[in-house]
């Protein structure tokens, strides 16, 4: 893969009228001011991250989580493109290299935009539904692909549909990104049919077109897979946009445990040290000698473990280069950093999944979604399979109207649904939940 090929500033739908023009803010800055000004970037406030919002402790929504992962992964890419630009100084293209930040910041806030409600319980809620629930119905009605897509239903490539799809009364190309920032959000690109049990793709069989013609045009390599499979090598800011998206969740997710009171500050102080080399974790403890506030210490720690990774993950890129422009580099940039600071991440995994992610809070935030979800899927499936019941045409005048429930095909209605559920915040779905069970009914005497 080129550089000069994979940072192209065309719009997607807007092809017509690409024009590359100058001012202060450039394309991709462009799409990253789009993305904060919209509704469904607005919506992640009232989106679980991993606990249950809203409490009286502070702690990450999918909103918050998606600023700090944009913070992150600009500083990552400028790191990179700092590097980058020496070894291609010759190049005619090498300016294009600035706007590797603009284009990675932009993707990082992008990349939790198609999660559905309730944290990635909501995505599974949504497979199950199909794979195990009351939809194993449908299978039979449905392409072999589309079932694959429904019952590996994934935020990722959802969040690539979002922005690329024509709902009714907007305009061609969806959100009209660019072509490099919508590439930069897809983490897996192959279809449902390569997802295997880990259950991940990077779109749906509706946007299989709309991705082929955005990664041949960056000049993505494909990859050999079966007949009818598609894989493509991803485009190489990927890399950096899943590094910032680890980064933050793992050690945000700690700190949150710890002003939550899930785990004390005796654990999640040594497991941070673990970072360090001893001569820095003696500056480090000399440092935090001076703080009396156990939220600000793990606050200190959480920013010199950033900033530590931020650095190691800028030298995996830089090292690995020519392996990720050939599409031959395998795992993740975490997985090629130096072994202190990888161990450390994975104590840092570990311990999640034993203490935070099977706590109470968050058990219960996956058991209520799982039953939500599940039942506005069922409810509005059937609705749009029976349009003309008094019931159904109650429910779907409940739907907003770019969601198209009049889809001529099967899949095209299920799609409408989930496009539905996964635009929902926490409390919306809740609330619908209660409304239709006559929970929130209010009747006066």
């Amino acid at each position: 893969m080129s550089w000069d090929r994979l940072i192209n500033d065309k719009r997607f739908g807007l092809e017509h009228y690409h024009d590359p023009k100058r001012g202060s803010r450039s394309d991709f800055q462009r799409d990253f001011d789009r993305l904060v000004f919209s509704s469904p970037f607005r919506r992640l406030q009232n989106k679980t991250q991993v606990f249950p919002l809203p409490g009286s402790i502070f702690v990450h929504n999918r909103l918050t989580h998606s600023i700090e992962v944009a913070c992150v992964g600009r500083s990552l890419a400028a790191e990179i493109a700092s590097e980058l630009r020496k070894k291609y100084a010759s190049e005619p293209w090498v300016g294009k290299l600035d706007s590797i930040g603009e284009i990675v910041a932009a993707a990082c806030l992008a990349h939790d935009l198609g999660n559905p409600p309730f944290g990635h319980s909501g995505e599974k809620a949504i497979a199950t539904y199909f794979s195990e629930g009351e939809g194993r119905e449908l299978e039979s009605e449905l392409t072999p692909r589309q079932w694959s897509d429904l019952t590996h239903f994934e935020g990722n490539a959802n969040a690539f549909r979002l922005l690329t799809h024509s709902f009714n009364g907007r305009r061609p190309g969806g959100f009209a990104m660019t072509y490099s920032t919508l590439a930069s959000i897809v983490k897996y690109p192959f279809d449902s049919s390569l997802a295997g049990s880990h259950g991940k793709f990077g779109f749906f069989t509706s946007e299989q077109a709309d991705f082929m013609k955005v990664a041949d045009e960056l000049g993505m390599l494909p990859l050999k897979e079966a007949e009818g499979q598609l894989r493509y090598a991803r485009h190489p800011l990927v890399y950096i946009v899943e590094a910032a998206d680890d980064i933050c969740y793992e050690i945000m997710d700690i700190e949150d445990a710890h002003k939550l009171k899930i785990l004390s500050t005796e654990e999640v102080i040594p497991l941070f040290l673990g970072y360090f080399d001893e001569a820095r974790r003696t500056h480090i403890e000399r440092i935090m000698a001076g703080v009396d506030d156990p939220n600000e210490k793990i606050a200190y720690l959480r920013s010199c473990i950033i900033g530590t990774l931020v650095n190691r993950c800028a030298e995996a890129f830089v090292s690995h280069e020519e392996e990720i422009m050939h599409g031959e580099f395998r795992g993740s940039l975490l997985d090629h950093i130096s072994q202190l600071e990888r161990q450390g991440y994975r104590d840092c995994e570990a311990l999640s999944w034993k203490k935070i992610y099977c706590s109470g809070d968050v058990v219960d935030i996956e058991l209520a979604g799982t039953r939500i979800i599940s039942f506005l899927i069922h409810e509005l499936v059937k609705a749009v399979r029976n349009p003309d019941l008094n019931y159904s045409r109650l429910l779907l005048a409940k739907v907003p109207q770019q969601y198209e429930i009049n889809s001529p095909t099967l899949y095209g209605k299920i799609q409408a649904v989930l496009d539905h559920i996964s635009g929902m915040t926490d409390v919306y779905a809740l609330g619908l939940y209660r409304s239709l069970n006559a929970m929130s009914l209010k009747i006066n005497n």
